[in-house]
């Protein structure tokens, strides 16, 4: 098992532990920074859900910065467990942790009931490459995101558009290309 630090917020440079996971690509620092530098680093009063969370920095790394709800969804069992251990160390409240398939997540995660359910404002998307996911949850994203709503899409490819959706801001680093969406 490695260990990834949080750049920013109240738990800056706090260690969380990876899952030593076959294809788990945890967001490099730098790229997490420039995310957070588009966003702006305070995300009091949103709601974030880091659809596959694998090692969950993503979704820490909102919590940090004040997001009021964060909802962390992955199916492993072994990066599950890890977000949990992570998640119960860091002490979050606002932390909601669902072990579950991404497309099964989201067909219920607009209907009532449930704890977490329900729209955000921010999605982060960073799916296993080469499986068609964003294909696959694109259908869906107009049922979890509220009006305004931002995606952040990492992908092993550029991402113009995505649904309704469009590239806002975008990088590369090595063989990752990340974007910024809003709605058009």
């Amino acid at each position: 098992m490695s260990r990834i630090r949080i750049t920013g917020g109240t738990w800056r440079s706090r260690l969380i532990a990876v899952a030593g996971i076959r294809g788990l690509r945890p967001t490099p620092d730098r790229v997490r920074q420039t995310l957070f530098n588009w966003l702006g680093q305070d995300l009091s009063g949103r709601s974030c859900l880091d659809l596959f969370a694998g090692s969950g920095v993503l979704g820490f790394e909102a919590a940090s910065r004040g997001a009021a709800r964060v909802t962390l969804v992955e199916q492993d069992q072994g990066a599950f467990a890890a977000l949990r251990q992570n998640a119960q160390a860091l002490g979050g409240a606002q932390l909601e942790l669902v072990r579950a398939d991404a497309l099964t997540f989201m067909r219920s995660a607009a209907e009532s009931g449930g704890p977490g359910r329900g729209r955000y404002d921010l999605v982060f998307l960073d799916p296993p490459y080469r499986q068609g996911w964003l294909a696959r949850i694109e259908p869906l994203l107009q049922n979890i995101a509220n009006p305004g709503a931002r995606l952040y899409v990492e992908a092993e490819h550029a991402v113009e558009s995505l649904g309704e959706w469009a590239s806002v801001r975008a990088g590369r680093a090595g063989q990752v290309y990340y974007h910024l969406l809003e709605r058009q």
